[in-house]
């Protein structure tokens, strides 16, 4: 009997996922990862993580499997949190949630799972895993949730191969309202519970508390740069996509300078920001909502542009730097000077966008048909070949 170990959230997915485990016949652990202490950063006077996990708890006495919790704590503030101030620091946007599967789920958390003598972990992700052959040597393909609205296989970009081979996804193939009704009836305790909206496995924080309680805020202008401004011109570049220049061109991030716009207001830390962004400028009087275009963390401005079509927050294309690229797929990763047209998304949830990939000697670009909002620095791009993801990078 193969033995798994499964991630147990306190959240409907996992529990149904540990249950359908058990009916395929497997040997199934539950364990719940601890990987937050501090509470200042949650919401009340709720204690989140201890709810979860006498939830995960409670779910597993149901199922009649052992339970355990693991405290990950430190390794999540070194992997992740630290990560993550340091990149919002330096006026990026890092992705957390991406960062928790690979560097604690399927990895830290596989481990452990190892030291019981596990052969797979398993998830309550979205998203399922194939199998083949290649030259003798057997090849996984990581492929979206038959549920098109929880599709999840953006945040597990990051795996590679040996990962992939231990992991499992029992409800993949499931409607999150099939996922519901399994729950329902068995009574679970966790069937009518929400979807965590917090930070990966920390519980319900919200991510400017948590930002604002860790970076120090310091008062800046809000700067509105106008939509005519000369910088948006190269978005129109065409021309031979063989060309480096014209693909730098397209992929180079717009750079502003004070003189380029009007001041309209202040706020209290340009770090606290991320491009694309709506919500939180309290500046009012505007024909149309302002969304941020840029930070500059260096002399703390932030620079916005009316309405969600502003040129400003449109690009044909970015780049990854050559160490940043990740090929899920190895044995597809492009060589310098090859191309290739794959469907690429920058954000979860984005639908899949026709994208050509050029592999560069320093870059590999990705080139859209139509131009993208809010393309951020630090996100994740990730490529797929219909249903199947193929690799990611951090976006330069």
């Amino acid at each position: 009997m193969k033995r798994v170990v499964v991630g147990l959230s306190g959240g409907v997915d996992s529990s149904v996922a540990a249950y359908l485990l058990k009916e395929q016949g497997y040997e199934v652990i539950a364990m719940f990862m601890k990987n937050w202490h501090d509470t200042s950063v949650t919401i009340s006077d709720e204690c989140p993580w201890i709810d979860d996990s006498n939830d995960a708890m409670l779910v597993a006495q149901k199922l009649g499997i052992p339970f355990q919790t693991i405290d990950l704590s430190e390794e999540y503030k070194e992997r992740i949190v630290d990560y993550m101030f340091k990149e919002y620091e330096a006026g990026r946007t890092p992705n957390p949630d991406i960062l928790c599967n690979r560097e604690i789920k399927f990895d830290v958390f596989l481990e452990a799972a190892k030291q019981l003598d596990a052969d797979f972990v398993a998830t309550g992700h979205y998203c399922q895993k194939e199998s083949f052959e290649k030259e003798g040597k057997t090849i996984y393909k990581l492929l979206a949730g038959k549920d098109k609205n929880k599709d999840q296989s953006y945040f597990l970009c990051q795996l590679n191969q040996e990962q992939l081979s231990k992991a499992l996804f029992p409800i993949g193939h499931l409607e999150k309202s099939e996922v519901r009704r399994i729950a329902t009836e068995l009574n679970l305790v966790t069937a009518d519970k929400k979807d965590s909206q917090g930070l990966c496995f920390i519980g319900k924080v919200k991510l400017p508390d948590f930002l604002q309680q860790q970076l120090k805020a310091k008062t800046g202008d809000i700067i509105e740069v106008d939509q005519n401004n000369i910088l948006f011109q190269k978005n129109k570049t065409e021309g031979n996509f063989n060309d480096p220049e014209v693909l730098m061109t397209l992929s180079e991030k717009y750079s502003y300078t004070k003189n380029e716009g009007k001041v309209i207001g202040s706020h209290r830390g340009a770090h606290y920001f991320t491009i694309g962004q709506r919500k939180g400028l309290n500046v009012g009087g505007t024909p149309e909502p302002l969304f941020i275009l840029e930070t500059d963390t260096v002399n703390n401005l932030i620079y916005t542009g009316q309405g969600s079509q502003h040129p400003g927050l449109q690009r044909r294309g970015l780049r990854v730097a050559i160490e940043d690229i990740h090929w899920l797929r190895e044995d597809l990763a492009l060589k310098t000077g090859e191309s290739i047209d794959y469907l690429a998304r920058i954000r979860y949830r984005q639908d899949l966008q026709k994208a050509t990939l050029h592999m560069g000697k320093e870059y590999l670009f990705v080139i859209f048909e139509e131009a993208q909002i809010g393309i951020a620095s630090g996100q994740f791009v990730a490529w797929y070949n219909g249903e199947e993801l193929i690799g990611s990078g951090v976006i330069q």
